[in-house]
This record gives structure tokens, sequence and C-alpha cells, in this order.
């Protein structure tokens, strides 16, 4: 199970620079600790959380707006980290991959398109399509149920504090590549089954 945002994409810097525009331009005022607590969370969880900063609009316009926002930079390019196409076929040669992201539907098959890497997932979620986003575990749970697997059958591949938080939830192993510019606090990385430096180290035989 991949994670999508800081594992396959290196978009948090780009979600990051998208959303403290739209918080400043209109009317709110970020916050220190905005950046690490909007990752993971679901479109509408960062969109109510962008409210609270003093966006001056309602949830649904501000989702709205910052995803359109994102959709033109990735039709611009899709940032996708290094080694990461490579390292989805290779697993994909011996293993079922699914995938949970806290991005939205438009923004995953965007990416996994423009990439060449749909065709690799047997099952893709969005946390937009389950109650609740990361830390909770449902989208992994969900993606575990699209390929008809047990949660504890799988690994994911996560970065971020509420990624690894989640998977582990969901009662899966997980392995953290953390990403250089927002590494997970050590409570969430002492999840973690394996640590590796990048996608390059991640193999079949990384997972057994």
């Amino acid at each position: 199970m991949f994670d999508l945002d800081g594992v396959l994409v290196d978009s948090e810097p780009v979600w990051e620079e998208v959303r403290r525009a739209f918080v400043a331009e209109h009317g709110g005022a970020w916050q220190p600790d905005t950046q690490s607590r909007l990752m993971g969370m679901s479109t509408g969880e960062w969109a109510a959380y962008l409210r609270e900063l003093g966006v001056r609009m309602e949830p649904d316009e501000i989702a709205r707006g910052v995803v359109e926002e994102m959709a033109a930079r990735y039709r611009d390019g899709v940032p996708l980290m290094p080694g990461a196409v490579e390292a989805v076929r290779r697993l994909s040669a011996s293993l079922t991959l699914g995938l949970a992201s806290s991005s939205p539907r438009r923004l995953i098959d965007v990416v996994l398109d423009a990439a060449g890497l749909a065709e690799y997932f047997a099952a893709t979620v969005s946390t937009e399509e389950v109650p609740r986003g990361k830390p909770a575990p449902d989208g992994y749970v969900e993606a575990a149920r699209r390929i008809e697997v047990e949660p504890g059958a799988c690994v994911a591949v996560e970065d971020s504090s509420n990624g690894l938080r989640s998977a582990y939830a969901a009662g899966m192993r997980v392995i953290a590549i953390p990403h250089p510019r927002y590494p997970p606090a050590p409570d969430a990385l002492a999840l973690a089954w394996r640590v590796l430096p990048d996608l390059g180290a991640l193999t079949p035989g990384a997972l057994s």
C-alpha cells in the first residue's frame, strides 16, 4: 500500500505553497504548525481547518479553489519523487499494489495517469471516500478491502506522521521513507516496522 504525497510525488512543498498563498489571499493567518497539522487530512478536514485560520469562505469553496490551483500546477508537470516510477514497477512484478491517499480523487487520477502508473494499482482510495482522513485508519482499511486482503497482510509505505499513524492503526506493517523537508515526529516514526532512506531501497526483499 502506497501513500501518494511525499512518497511517490514530491507534492508537500507544492501543497504548502498553494495553501499558504490561498490563506494569505483570503484573509487568514498561517500558523507555525499549520503544515504539519494539514498533512494527512482529508479534503473536507483541511478545508474546514483553513476556514478556522480565518479564510472568509465556506469549506467547499476553499477546497475547490485549492484543488483547482493544484491541478493547474500538475498540468505543468508532476513532481515525482526520485525512483517513484521504478519502485512501483519493480514491486508490481510480484506484489499486488494499492494506494491510500489524502489527495482528492481528481488529483490522484491526474498524477497516476500523467506518470503512467495507474495500471499498476489494483485499487486506489482517496480519504474523500471514507469517513475520516489520516491519522484515522479508514483509508488504508478501505484500500485493503478493495483488493480483498486483510490489513494485517499488507505493508504500507509512508512518509508523514499522520500517515504512519494511519497505516499502523489499520494493522499494517509500515515502512517509513521520511521526507527530508517534512520529517515525521519521533513518536510516529517509532511505529515503523522499517525505515528506508529512499525509494531505491524499496525492493521485494525489503518487504520480507
